[in-house]
């Protein structure tokens, strides 16, 4: 299968030629082309956060720690003395980056339900739901945001597909099948809950003629720079 380096560069250099083309067509500024790059980078590598001993769960988790120390500083810091909201944002790092992570890596497995098309979606419908709602983002940047991590996961998905081809061998790998897949079989109970998630956020996000806007504006600027 792909390695780290693979699936974030392949994922990087993509999210930087979309974003960039975006940027020119006047879709969204320059400045907020860079977080859809960041999210397309991200989204290479979010599926192996299912991977236990892989480079990505490690800085995914460190990620959500930050973003809860973060996030728990602002909404605390008028409510505790400096010495309770320290250790109230040490709790939060320690809870996410290694309770809630140790978590995650108990009920998950390689290859399982994350890498799949309905995780990916369920990953790119949160990032919409949180920019539109939380971040209060225009609706049609909002779409495009989760469009770029949802871009991301395939980007992944498709790679560890093509890498389970042995070109030289002239063989298909075992592995071949078990990335690019709609959901996961084996756990239905799992699918059913991503499902039923994705369903829930439906009034959380944007107006869908945003999301046609966008992708008839990308329909229309596609054959433009082929």
């Amino acid at each position: 299968m792909a390695n780290f380096h693979t699936h974030l560069g392949v994922a990087s250099s993509l999210g930087a030629l979309g974003a960039c083309v975006g940027w020119q067509a006047g879709l969204w500024s320059g400045l907020e082309a860079l977080p859809l790059l960041g999210l397309v980078a991200f989204g290479g590598i979010l599926p192996d956060i299912d991977s236990d001993h892989s480079r990505a769960i490690r800085l995914i988790f460190n990620l959500f720690a930050v973003l809860a120390v973060v996030g728990g500083a602002l909404l605390l810091q008028g409510r505790l003395s400096p010495g309770e909201l320290l250790v109230a944002c040490g709790g939060l790092y320690v809870g996410v980056r290694h309770l809630a992570g140790g978590v995650f890596k108990r009920f998950t497995v390689h290859r399982g339900i994350w890498h799949s098309l309905l995780a990916a979606g369920l990953c790119g419908l949160v990032t919409t739901a949180l920019s539109y709602r939380l971040l209060a983002q225009e609706a049609g940047l909002a779409w495009a945001q989760g469009l770029a991590l949802l871009l991301g996961c395939v980007i992944h998905l498709l790679l560890d597909e093509l890498y389970s081809v042995d070109l030289v061998g002239a063989r298909i790998k075992r592995s071949f099948g078990s990335a690019l897949k709609l959901c996961d079989l084996r756990e239905p109970g799992n699918s059913a809950l991503m499902l039923l998630l994705a369903v829930g956020l439906l009034p959380w996000l944007p107006p869908w003629p945003s999301l046609m806007e966008l992708l008839g504006q990308g329909a229309y600027l596609l054959p433009r720079w082929q």
